[in-house]
């Protein structure tokens, strides 16, 4: 057997007359070019050869051509894609198009938080001949966004491996979906003797609130409560009536004696209450519920950092996912702000 014979067998080509390739599958790209005119493929690879472009190919020198040979446990790259992205899938993502020279992209059919099952992705892609790329896990996504792109590697796969693939996905359930994020009503007690007494000028609401409006949400009332846990109770117990299904408290959440807000969350009844992140921005963040609302304690850092803690949890939050010990022991790797000159976020690494 010749070299470019052995090539072919392991490539899953074969090389045939022109004149007998209507019906095969090209196996690359041939190149036109028109001087003056146009540069690129006449014909792509995966195309279906007819009748009518015999005597265009032939005008473009090609006598043979390269076809795809496939055997019986072989796959085109195109179908192993579908395959792939199919398997990968879960609630509210689709795959956008045709697959193209083995590849096809996965986009959010909603907005909502992107959530990948990392564990599963990673043996996805020590298969070796399959591959996924994703946006991070927990970033917000947009309705029509691309959040993935998978593709086989080789022009012919084995159907062992595609087979192998989907269990993956199988098993995982989901690996790539969308959550919703739900629009909240939000209740905000902004905490502090300073800022309750009119010593300084509150800068928390204006903070707060443009960050509930970004994601859809309303206020349902802002109170100022002095370093007081039962005044501070009470204003919580007040927006709970007024029907706030989420809870936000700002300051009064370090160790100095006046610090009382984890104390009046706790005094409201909540539950699962954890205190302290692994993020900085947000370091003494407090994150508990009370039945099925939750409450955010953010830190004074709020007031000056564009960025913090909040962010990275807040969309979690509304997309009713249970953020407890771990979820913010988690965030330390990539928890660091950088503090750009011009915050980017979340276009940048900070919470990933």
């Amino acid at each position: 057997m010749c070299n470019a014979d052995m090539e072919n067998k392991r490539s899953g080509t074969k090389t045939i007359p022109v004149h007998e390739s209507i019906g095969t599958i090209l196996a690359h790209d041939i190149t036109e070019i028109r001087p003056g005119e146009f540069k690129g493929p006449a014909f792509k690879k995966g195309h279906i050869v007819r009748q009518e472009d015999i005597c265009h190919l032939q005008r473009l020198g090609k006598d043979h051509l390269y076809v795809l040979n496939l055997a019986e446990d072989e796959v085109h790259e195109d179908d192993a894609a579908l395959a792939f992205g199919n398997a990968l899938m879960g609630s509210n993502v689709a795959i956008q198009g045709e697959p193209k020279e083995g590849k096809i992209n996965i986009i959010a059919k909603t907005d909502g938080l992107l959530k990948i099952r990392k564990d599963a992705l990673l043996e996805f892609n020590l298969l070796g001949d399959a591959m996924c790329a994703t946006l991070h896990d927990n970033t917000v996504v947009q309705q029509g966004q691309i959040v993935a792109g998978t593709r086989a590697i080789p022009l012919v796969v084995k159907k062992d491996l595609v087979q192998t693939a989907v269990r993956i996905g199988e098993k995982a359930g989901a690996i790539i979906s969308v959550r919703n994020i739900r629009k909240p009503k939000a209740g905000v007690v902004i905490t502090g003797n300073e800022v309750y007494y009119g010593r300084i000028q509150d800068a928390f609401a204006s903070v707060i609130t443009s960050k509930i409006k970004a994601v859809g949400g309303e206020i349902v009332g802002i109170y100022f409560a002095p370093d007081d846990e039962s005044y501070i109770e009470s204003r919580l117990q007040e927006l709970l009536r007024a029907g706030a299904d989420l809870l936000i408290t700002t300051g009064g959440m370090s160790v100095d004696p006046d610090d009382v807000t984890r104390f009046a969350v706790r005094k409201l009844g909540a539950t699962e209450m954890t205190y302290g992140s692994a993020a900085l921005p947000g370091a003494v963040f407090l994150m508990a519920y009370w039945n099925d609302v939750p409450i955010l304690g953010i830190p004074a850092c709020g007031m000056y950092a564009k960025t913090t803690v909040l962010d990275l949890v807040l969309p979690r939050v509304l997309a009713n996912e249970i953020i407890g010990r771990r979820e913010l022991a988690e965030l330390g790797h990539g928890g660091l702000c950088r503090k750009c000159d011009e915050c980017r976020f979340p276009i940048c690494p900070f919470g990933k």
